[in-house]
This record gives C-alpha cells, sequence and structure tokens, in this order.
C-alpha cells in the first residue's frame, strides 16, 4: 500500500493506492482526517502509483477535465460497491437525491442504506458523492464537511439550495 500527498485549490488531499488502484482520496483539512497505517509506503505525486491520479486532479482543477478514467480498487461490501458505481453517473454540474440513487441501483426503498453507503465512499471526488443533496435541494452531510462540499459543487457549477 502506498501513499502521497496532492495540493489543490480546495485544500490538501491525501491519496492512497495499491498495485490494483487508488483505494482513497480524502480531503485532509475537512471534518475528519484520514489515519494512514505506519506500514504504507509514502511515493512523491510523480511515482508511477499516482501519476496519472495527479495529472487527472489537476486537470479537474484547472477546468480541462469533467470525468476521471483511473483504475479504482475501493474496499466496501456488494451493496456499496453497487452504489459507488451509480456514483460515477452523475455528471458533473448534476447533483441527484438518495431516492434518485435508490431508485438507480433498482432498490427504491433503501434510501437510508444508499445514503449510508455514500457516506462511507472512500474515493471523495473522483466517485462524486458530493453530488448527491437532499430531495429539497439542500445540502446534506459529507466527510469533508458542508462547506467543502458546496465550494466543489459551487466549482462544477451546479446548482443547489444552501439554507
Amino acid at each position: 500500500m502506498y501513499f502521497t500527498y496532492y495540493s489543490s485549490p480546495l485544500g490538501k488531499i491525501v491519496l492512497t493506492a495499491n498495485t490494483n488502484g487508488l483505494t482513497a482520496l480524502e480531503f485532509i483539512n475537512g471534518d475528519k482526517t484520514m489515519n494512514i497505517p505506519t506500514h504504507y509506503q509514502q511515493l512523491p505525486t510523480n511515482h508511477r502509483v499516482f501519476d496519472e491520479v495527479c495529472q487527472q486532479l489537476t486537470q479537474y482543477f484547472a477546468k480541462k477535465r469533467t470525468t476521471f478514467n483511473l483504475p479504482l480498487a475501493p474496499k466496501g461490501t456488494p451493496f456499496q460497491q453497487q452504489v459507488w458505481q451509480a456514483l460515477t453517473t452523475i455528471k458533473q454540474g448534476d447533483t441527484q437525491s438518495y431516492a434518485w440513487l435508490a431508485k438507480t441501483i433498482n432498490n427504491p426503498k433503501a434510501v437510508r442504506a444508499v445514503g449510508s453507503a455514500n457516506g462511507a465512499n472512500p474515493i471523495a471526488l473522483i466517485i462524486p458523492c458530493h453530488r448527491v443533496i437532499g430531495a429539497n435541494g439542500k445540502l446534506t452531510g459529507y466527510a469533508g464537511g458542508l462547506a467543502l462540499k458546496a465550494k466543489l459543487l459551487e466549482f462544477e457549477g451546479a446548482v443547489f439550495i444552501n439554507k
């Protein structure tokens, strides 16, 4: 397992990966910080393990990329994996509700479970859990904090009500 830090316009990001792909992306100046296990090896951002993800993040923050094309290896239950896959279909600038997400995975009664899976997403931004908002158009929880969620959505040009 490997890790590196990436400096974004919205704050410092920690990335972790294994030989299969990216395992986590977390803004570390949000409400919570990632505890990196001591056996993880720190690598520079231009190392082959992180080079492509850092290039794509740089393009995203320069507004030259709206989708990511990276090998991802998040750990989660089959249900979580299904939710995270559905999240990747929400285009930049769009927002969706938890009910929409539950319907997308053909489980319309699982709104709360979908919310929990959304909150457990280990690869923020690339698996765009920040694009899920309340059915009333208001912001709901985000691991990096609601202020960061609002900044990400504003950066992407999304329309939402923040009251």
